[in-house]
């Protein structure tokens, strides 16, 4: 058995021309199906070249409305990835039908060694593409597109997560520059720390070497830039000039419930309330915290969640779920939380704060989109 290579057939696509788009940073490979012809065609571009796109699509365009008397439509598709929405926002600007796929829920080949090269890629998405439009249903899942100012306003969300994550990295190398020398770290986040530090002394009664001073010296700079800048992110999210109107409104119902600050509710509504859920599956199952059972035959096992969702969103519930338990002790959830694990241990408890994420999440999309305020719990003051 080899890989297929025959074309596939155009019943019922007549007047339309397929592309499908294999973007990498180097090089992007277009692969065409027009219905003047009965096979593929593939051209190669380079990486990020958008005008020789549309020109290439507009040329087979003028082709075929020559030869079928009517111009023909366009439908296009890429994977989301590297690129982004950009190339999907220029595609509709110019009158092309597009969809971005999701890559995790293209079907593949199930071998052990599964041949994998762009042409490979490029025929399976036009195939897949083909397939969509036929109406076969789960052939792929579509990418909703947020709109620019939307995907703007997770910027500074995904910023911060990251300057939090930089601020902690240059607060432990200062600790373990410092345990070398088997002194203690203080506070290093305080501005004045290194005037703290010259003070210390070594079990031998000695300062820090100079090059390990130095060394301490530029770490702690960094850490005070990191800080610099959270400080002004914060102040600018504060202020929320750009955010859109509903998200706002969405980031102030969160925030009257006790347990919910800024930064959460920054989080929450830009990565996951942005979007219009048809039910409470979809809101699990954009988080990955949905189960993935595997059941053939006589066997039956559970092999946890499914994590196939928004990592942003999914670590973002669970420590919300932390934080829950602690200052909505008297809510619902809560206490099924505290009946599930009376008795248990630590990884059942582990086990158990990822169900409550799940239950908490669909409990806030529902107070958003009904007002139902979760059981039990304390609105602020």
């Amino acid at each position: 058995m080899q890989a297929s290579t025959v074309d596939t057939p155009t019943t019922g696509h007549n007047g339309t021309i397929f592309v499908a788009i294999e973007l990498s940073q180097k090089t992007w490979l277009v692969t065409l199906h027009s219905p003047d012809r009965d096979r593929m065609s593939r051209h190669k571009l380079e990486g990020g070249a958008h005008v020789g796109l549309l020109e290439l699509i507009e040329k087979v365009r003028s082709r075929a409305a020559e030869k079928l008397g009517s111009v023909p439509r366009v439908v296009s598709c890429y994977e989301a990835g590297y690129d982004g929405f950009w190339l999907h926002r220029l595609l509709e600007a110019a009158g092309i039908l597009n969809f971005v796929f999701d890559p995790a829920s293209i079907a593949v080949e199930q071998r052990s060694r599964r041949t994998k090269t762009d042409r490979i890629d490029g025929e399976l998405l036009l195939r897949t593409l083909m397939a969509y439009l036929r109406g076969e249903p789960r052939v792929v899942r579509i990418v909703r597109v947020p709109s620019v100012t939307q995907e703007d306003a997770r910027r500074a969300s995904r910023e911060r997560d990251r300057l939090v994550k930089e601020q902690t990295a240059h607060t432990n190398r200062i600790k373990a520059l410092l345990r070398l020398r088997g002194m203690a770290a203080g506070n290093p986040r305080r501005r004045d720390w290194l005037s703290w530090l010259a003070r210390q002394r070594d079990w031998q009664g000695q300062p820090l070497p100079p090059q390990l001073l130095a060394e301490v010296t530029r770490e702690h700079a960094r850490l005070m830039l990191m800080r610099d800048q959270l400080a002004a992110l914060e102040e600018a999210q504060a202020q929320a000039l750009a955010v859109p109107a509903q998200t706002a409104e969405r980031q102030d119902l969160l925030q009257r419930l006790k347990a919910l600050g800024p930064a959460f509710t920054a989080t929450l509504t830009n990565e996951v309330f942005y979007k219009d859920f048809r039910n409470r599956r979809e809101v699990a199952a954009y988080c990955g915290l949905t189960p993935s059972p595997w059941q053939s035959g006589g066997i039956d096992r559970e092999q946890g969640i499914s994590k196939a969702g928004n990592p942003r969103a999914r670590l973002k519930a669970i420590e919300l779920a932390w934080l829950w338990l602690r200052h909505q002790a008297d809510s619902g959830l809560s206490r099924w939380f505290h009946t599930r694990t009376e008795n248990a241990g630590k990884r059942a408890r582990r086990i158990a704060i990822v169900a409550l994420a799940r239950k908490l999440i669909v409990a806030l999309w529902r107070y958003l989109t009904t007002g139902l305020v979760p059981a039990g719990a304390t609105m602020k003051a």
